[in-house]
């Protein structure tokens, strides 16, 4: 079925394809940041993945990325992972790709990262991602954000209800607290992406993490968040929701 910018047929486009930013990156023929979905390999547990720039991997390499860090703590035999994210993504945009998986990767399990809520998708006469600057948001308050969100994690737990998937909600950088999750889905609020790293300890006998950090650490790019926050985070989300990832 198709509606609109709706479909439950295909994936929409990436909008890496046509980022002259990004064109480094190994992405495949729809501009995703994983392998091919077409034939869609045999066996094991599809891994949706969804998130913006963040989980996209914006001025990281290849394996730098949380969702490739976490899945090298995972059952690689039992598993496997799409990296759907995009850059500039809002959660309208998450959701409309969600819908789009049902019958091209059948996900099993389905990991979103959120972005800030303040964002939204616009689907004019092209998909237009806007951020909370925008001039056509000027009538957006915090209620209407936090409300459109939630209709989002809605539409999420109800496919994921629908097609008998499991729902891990985790944030790239605000942390939102989501409440009434649906039985059986988790959601990981504890830190995000942006807040991960430094690592503060309160132990003084912990000296290994007690190092002065001076710099951010930053992406290649000077703007997203570098490799120390991705590969603390994928630890700490496998740490706290690893064992329900099988």
């Amino acid at each position: 079925m198709k509606q609109g910018y709706y479909t439950d047929d295909d994936i929409p486009k990436s909008t890496a394809l046509d980022s002259k930013t990004i064109v480094d990156y190994k992405i495949n023929s729809y501009g995703y940041r994983c392998p091919e979905f077409r034939p869609l390999p045999p066996g094991k547990k599809n891994v949706v993945i969804l998130g913006d720039s963040h989980t996209f991997g914006e001025g990281l390499d290849p394996g730098e990325v949380w969702v490739d860090q976490l899945y090298k703590k995972v059952d690689q035999t039992r598993l496997r992972f799409w990296n759907l994210g995009q850059p500039g993504a809002s959660a309208d945009k998450i959701v409309r790709i969600l819908y789009a998986t049902e019958k091209v990767l059948y996900p099993n399990i389905i990991i979103v990262c959120w972005p800030l809520w303040s964002r939204r998708e616009r689907l004019d006469s092209y998909p237009q991602s806007l951020t909370s600057h925008d001039p056509l948001l000027k009538t957006e308050t915090e209620k209407t954000d936090q409300n459109n969100f939630f209709k989002n994690v809605f539409f999420v737990e109800k496919f994921a209800e629908k097609n008998n998937a499991k729902t891990f909600h985790c944030f790239a950088q605000d942390v939102y607290n989501i409440p009434n999750v649906t039985p059986g889905a988790m959601s990981y609020n504890d830190t995000s992406l942006k807040l991960c790293w430094p690592v503060w300890s309160v132990t003084k006998s912990e000296k290994e993490k007690r190092i002065r950090i001076t710099k951010p650490s930053l992406a290649k790019d000077g703007i997203h968040y570098g490799v120390e926050h991705h590969i603390k985070f994928a630890e700490l989300f496998y740490d706290r929701l690893g064992i329900k990832l099988k």
